[in-house]
């Protein structure tokens, strides 16, 4: 409830702001120009250390006399001068000549209009006041947005962690929102600041000097340079300087400094009076720097980033919301004639094309299905079959169109018993994994009539794989054959296939296990690196088949692969020969590389070998790698042995612990080793060795559970810390 709170005050805000605030920032942008363009003139020489009694000695000598001068926010002095000889009047100069280096120019005629645009939307009073409102909802869409991301990241101290990547427009209004959150705060409560100020509703305060002029002294007479008061104040410390009118001793000068105003003696050098400012004026000035990024090139660009980053905002910020609320989709049945009923609980839309892709299945097969959000469960007459895909926002919390859903399930019993099954979407790399999923599976196992069909069942970021075995899975239950097709809104399009040659290859049915090994080459020139897939398009089939793959010391491409008895692409590999060509593309799969620094401990299951021998050539530098293997018994090794034994001579791999799941009565998995060798996996953690994991989704799920079995034993961190340190890196499939 809280969460939905702070979600919809974000969104009310945003919208009801939307038009001011897309013209604050499309002005701001064209203003942010403006002290870049005036910094350009660079007429300060760069003498900001310049003393100031050089600068004041300078002018005298150079004009007949000098009423005033002003050294601006970039340094540039103005002064304000009447010569008989040369030039008269307001302008630049040069502070260590004292000579005229330019005019002081109108503001350019863009940056007028786009000035009286930003200020009042040539409104005038009326105007201000809009753009100082729209200045305080911005500061509150902030403050709402930075409590979201706290949240999402599950924590304050998470704030800074790796975002999971759900989507273009989800990501990146996270990673900006957090990159420009500060300049956009100072943004928005400066403009606040100065709008109080335009409407007097802060005081005006105007300094005054109490000054008895009748204890002023002529004496000791000092020249300018031994002035007391002037010590040490160079230009970077003026703000302006008043010169007197007159002889008399009387008459000072008037200097503003940044934290004070002085009245010094024009002969002794003595100041007469001091007068700091008040926090009010210093508000003032700072805020009206920090609003402009008058003197400073780099917060300028700051801010024109900052409001480029708004108009981002807005824009990305709208297309979630219809992202999320796309989830209306026009169902071919009512829901009183449907047996099967698909919930979706989604915050940014990405769980709801799964659901789709699987209704749509269903539909092929005659099925009739409904679906709809989470927050619409009701009664359902025929509802034979539920299925629930979910997400998890924060820590643990329900996804935006499913707030409601654990209040309607206690609402609505059904009058049939029915099936359930609970598929939950997330990342391990935040702690809550999929929390939101189990919680309603536990609730459903506590209404009546519902019956658990499967296990709750995750699926870790957005993985195609394992919704695939999943629904394989689900439709053995019923027995239904489901094939949901890889090309789809939802898995990424490839570029286009490069043909690829086979250099050497065995043979299936050679080994124990009816797996090979295929090397490839490109035929053109392609950089690659082991953790890389490939995508694999068999002959007469344009679903692609995704295998990890490994680099050998010639720069070419290794994979490991199992037939299967009817498996398309691994039966069109095994009849290839030496020689000939297939079509295929390289995807980058950064998130599994291994740095040739850094120490490892590789898990493995049958053909996810492949990748860690290309890894064990390329560890010249004979840093440190385990590896522990999973297979059926000792021969399946032997389709590896040589390599595995090249690299333990080499020292490129450190130790080799198989686990044979088919040799004598104990069936020894992966997980079982890594539970009895916990020391070394809770050392490994403790100083920063990496661990790898690749192979199958169900390899994948157990070694995980024993991990973070391993992290609450030795009271380490949560296994997802470890994985957004980018110390726990995953291939399954």
């Amino acid at each position: 409830m809280i969460l939905s709170i702070w979600r919809y005050s974000h969104l009310v805000l945003a919208v009801s702001s939307f038009l001011f605030i897309l013209l604050a920032a499309l002005t701001g942008i064209v203003l942010a120009f403006e002290p870049i363009d005036h910094a350009a003139l660079n007429y300060s020489e760069g003498q900001k250390d310049l003393p100031v009694t050089q600068l004041i000695d300078t002018l005298k000598s150079t004009y007949d006399e000098v009423l005033s001068v002003e050294i601006d926010e970039a340094g540039f002095v103005k002064a304000s001068v009447l010569s008989m000889d040369g030039d008269s009047g307001d302008f630049y100069i040069n502070p260590l000549s004292g000579k005229k280096v330019g005019e002081i120019e109108k503001q350019a005629e863009v940056f007028q209009f786009a000035t009286s645009l930003h200020r009042s939307l040539f409104l005038k009073s009326t105007g201000r006041f809009f753009v100082g409102l729209a200045s305080f909802l911005l500061f509150l869409i902030s403050i709402t947005g930075l409590i979201l991301i706290i949240k999402r990241q599950q924590g304050i101290k998470a704030f800074f962690n790796r975002i999971i990547k759900d989507n273009f427009y989800s990501y990146y209004h996270i990673y900006l929102g957090r990159l420009l959150l500060l300049p956009i705060i100072i943004i928005t409560l400066t403009g606040v600041y100065l709008s109080l100020q335009r409407f007097e509703i802060l005081p005006d305060i105007v300094l005054s000097h109490d000054v008895d002029y009748a204890v002023i002294t002529a004496d000791p007479q000092r020249p300018l340079a031994e002035f007391p008061a002037l010590q040490n104040i160079t230009l970077r410390d003026v703000r302006y300087i008043e010169f007197p009118f007159s002889p008399d001793v009387e008459d000072p000068y008037k200097i503003s400094l940044t934290d004070k105003e002085i009245l010094v003696n024009q002969v002794t050098g003595e100041i007469i009076s001091e007068v700091p400012y008040p926090f009010v004026n210093m508000m003032s000035h700072y805020s009206t720097v920090l609003h402009t990024g008058r003197g400073s090139v780099l917060w300028s660009i700051v801010l024109a980033a900052a409001c480029i980053s708004i108009l981002f905002f807005i824009y990305s910020g709208f297309k979630m919301t219809f992202m999320r609320r796309k989830g209306r989709i026009n169902n071919k049945f009512k829901e009183a004639q449907c047996e099967i009923v698909i919930l979706v609980g989604s915050e940014t839309g990405s769980t709801m094309s799964f659901a789709g892709l699987f209704y749509n299945e269903l539909l092929n097969k005659g099925k009739k299905v409904f679906l709809t959000q989470m927050d619409k469960y009701q009664k359902f007459p025929k509802m034979e079959h539920l299925v629930i895909f979910t997400s998890t926002y924060g820590d643990g919390e329900p996804p935006a169109n499913a707030t409601k859903f654990m209040s309607q399930l206690q609402k609505n019993n059904q009058s049939q018993d029915f099936n359930y099954s609970v598929v939950g979407f997330g990342s391990l790399a935040y702690p809550s994994y999929c929390k939101f999923a189990f919680d309603v599976d536990d609730a459903l196992k506590a209404s009546s009539g519902a019956q658990e069909l499967l296990g709750v069942y995750t699926i870790n970021n957005k993985s195609w794989e394992a919704f695939d075995q999943w629904v394989d899975q689900w439709g053995e239950r019923l027995g239904l054959a489901l094939d949901v097709p890889r090309d789809n809104a939802v898995t990424k399009p490839r570029k286009k296939p490069k043909k690829f040659k086979v250099i050497a290859k065995t043979q299936a049915q050679d080994s124990a296990d009816d797996t090979f090994l295929v090397t490839l080459q490109s035929e053109k020139s392609l950089k690659f690196k082991s953790g890389d897939l490939l995508a694999i398009y068999p002959e007469k089939d344009a679903h692609e088949r995704l295998y990890s793959i490994g680099k050998n010391l010639k720069g070419e491409l290794l994979l490991s692969v199992k037939r299967h008895e009817f498996g398309l692409c691994s039966n069109f590999l095994n009849d290839l020969s030496v020689g000939c060509t297939l079509d295929a593309v390289r995807v980058k799969n950064p998130e599994f590389h291994l740095k040739s620094s850094q120490k490892a401990i590789m898990i493995a299951t049958g053909t996810g070998i492949a990748p860690f021998l290309g890894m064990f050539a390329d560890n010249h530098k004979k840093k440190e790698r385990i590896l522990y293997w999973g297979a059926r018994n000792e021969a399946s090794f032997e389709l590896y042995k040589p390599q595995i034994d090249t690299a333990v001579d080499q020292g490129q791999l450190s130790k080799f612990i198989p686990a044979y799941s088919r040799v004598g009565s104990d069936k020894i998995y992966v997980q079982h080793l890594i539970a009895s060798d916990h020391l070394r996996f809770a050392n490994a953690l403790k100083d920063g060795v990496v661990l790898m994991i690749c192979g199958s989704i169900s390899m994948q799920k157990e070694v995980i559970a024993a991990l973070q079995e391993i992290c609450q034993t030795y009271e380490l961190k949560p296994l997802s810390y470890y994985q957004n340190r980018d110390q726990v890196k995953m291939d399954c499939y």
